[in-house]
């Protein structure tokens, strides 16, 4: 599994955050998108479907049971890229 660099790990947050309407600092790797920062299953679409916009790469959508945390998403991404290659 490839590591997910720091700046594509800020970029990725920044998403999260940006969909979400939360402040960054709002949200650590491991709280939970959908009970603490309210991420129903549109809006974690929305965030699968502008992660996979933003860094080219395709994410299948029974993925998002990971996807619970930042620390799911960057698991998720890193699949995602080694699968490409």
């Amino acid at each position: 599994m490839s590591a997910i660099d720091e700046a594509t790990r800020k970029h990725v947050k920044n998403i999260v955050c940006d969909i979400l309407e939360v402040e960054p600092e709002e949200v650590t790797e491991t709280s939970l998108l959908a009970e603490e920062h309210d991420a129903d299953s549109l809006r974690s679409i929305e965030i699968l479907a502008a992660i996979e916009v933003a860094l080219q790469v395709s994410i299948e959508q029974a993925e998002m049971k990971r996807m619970v945390n930042l620390e799911g998403i960057y698991a998720v991404l890193a699949d995602a890229r080694t699968k490409v290659k």
